[in-house]
């Protein structure tokens, strides 16, 4: 990519194009909100997985995430990361818009240390392996109920 040139969409389309439907699983990950990139990584999408953290800003890029992918009529759940940080505001909205929470990660400096050194979460606090490993069959098991309906 290069500086100031609008570039994400269509490289995000490019890797896209190398998956086909017997690939299995494929992760995309997008930015928060609603710029174009977001919407090229969501146009194709069988399950979208929103990350947010109990902040303001997460409240705020939340609702406009789920007003997109309700638009684009994608089935999608919600995850909280940094829980511990800010309020209770992001419980809430899920609850009253009747959006699945499936999964919770606590604010933890071991994991904003590796990941300033470039490391993987996981490798900096192994208990969260199993915490990913539940978040990935609950995906998957979500997933593959919005094929069948």
């Amino acid at each position: 990519m290069r500086v100031g040139e609008v570039q994400a969409p269509p490289l995000i389309d490019a890797v896209l194009a190398t998956t086909g439907d017997d690939e299995g699983l494929v992760l995309i990950d997008a930015p928060p909100g609603t710029s174009c990139p977001v919407v090229a990584a969501l146009k194709n999408s069988d399950f979208v997985l929103l990350v947010t953290e109990p902040t303001p800003f997460g409240l705020n890029d939340l609702r406009l995430a789920v007003d997109l992918v309700r638009e684009m009529k994608l089935p999608f759940a919600v995850a909280v990361n940094r829980t511990g940080v800010g309020d209770d505001r992001i419980l809430r909205f899920c609850a009253d818009e009747d959006i699945p929470l499936v999964a919770a990660f606590p604010d933890d400096r071991r994991v904003a240390e590796a990941y300033a050194r470039g490391e993987m979460a996981v490798d900096a606090v192994p208990e969260l392996k199993d915490s990913f490993r539940r978040l990935l069959e609950t995906l998957e098991t979500r997933a593959l109920q919005e094929a069948i309906i």
